[in-house]
């Protein structure tokens, strides 16, 4: 992985949207910082669309949408999208997400359960709606990586798919994944929403569940703590910032509104 220091503003000149991460990449040990809110804007400002592709619930993407600089949100990794349009919230699902995944979750949710009888869903289940999250590590003591990998081949192995985040495991239903997600959106509203085409983006997280964006995208940036997950990785970013978290989105957002003022 390259230092983000030493990318080339010619090359990403052509960058015209900001993917994001939230968790540990937007936000830093739970919590979204000023200066991480405040770089939010700024790229706004500076002319970026901006989309956070996220595992977080359909109720945080609902406030995420309304409330955020965002001209989008696609949740619980490429279900679906949300965006606002003539003042009003609106939708789209990923075709391949299962109409009725509630018996299935919880059917899974009684296997993990057998398995792992200390198990704790996430604080945010109640609000989502196509996957079960397991937390390993935001609201509980962490658990050891060996249980974390026991815990992901489980959830295969019962036929969902299973992805590591910073605090959860997110296991769902659905041949979709959060760059399937993305392009969905840009399919399905992206036009009307004026989004660029999907290779005029750049993508910033943190962990193996952001390896699918990782992969496709030619401007990847990880931030720092992603390090630790580095030997999970097939596809690592083109890009690591020196500082973590927040700090090294903050980073990302700097150079990126430079890049903007460059090219005016």
């Amino acid at each position: 992985m390259t230092p983000w220091s030493e990318a080339s503003v010619a090359d990403l000149s052509a960058v015209k949207g900001i993917c994001l991460d939230i968790d540990e990449t937007l936000s830093t040990r739970g919590k979204l910082t000023a200066e991480a809110y405040a770089a939010l804007w700024q790229l706004k400002a500076a002319g970026y669309f901006v989309v956070p592709i996220t595992g977080r619930p359909a109720g945080w993407c609902d406030l995420i949408a309304r409330f955020w600089p965002v001209d989008a949100v696609v949740g619980e990794n490429g279900a679906f999208s949300f965006f606002m349009k003539a003042g009003k919230r609106e939708r789209i699902t990923s075709p391949n997400a299962p109409a009725s995944p509630k018996a299935r979750i919880e059917e899974l949710g009684r296997a993990v359960l057998k398995e792992f009888p200390h198990a704790r869903w996430a604080s945010d289940q109640a609000y989502r709606e196509y996957d079960l999250a397991i937390d390993f590590c935001e609201d509980v003591p962490a658990w050891p990586r060996a249980d974390v990998d026991r815990l992901v081949a489980l959830c295969e192995r019962e036929g969902a798919h299973a992805k590591v985040s910073s605090i959860h495991v997110n296991a769902w239903f659905g041949d979709y994944d959060k760059f399937s997600g993305f392009t969905h959106l840009l399919a399905g509203s992206g036009a009307e929403l004026g989004l660029p085409a999907a290779e005029q983006w750049l993508f910033i997280g943190d962990s193996p569940n952001d390896e699918p964006l990782f992969q496709r995208f030619e401007h990847s940036v990880g931030v720092a703590n992603l390090k630790a997950f580095a030997d999970r990785l097939k596809h690592p970013p083109r890009y690591l910032t020196q500082m973590e978290s927040g700090a090294g989105f903050c980073e990302m957002a700097a150079k990126m509104v430079d890049v903007a003022r460059q090219r005016e």
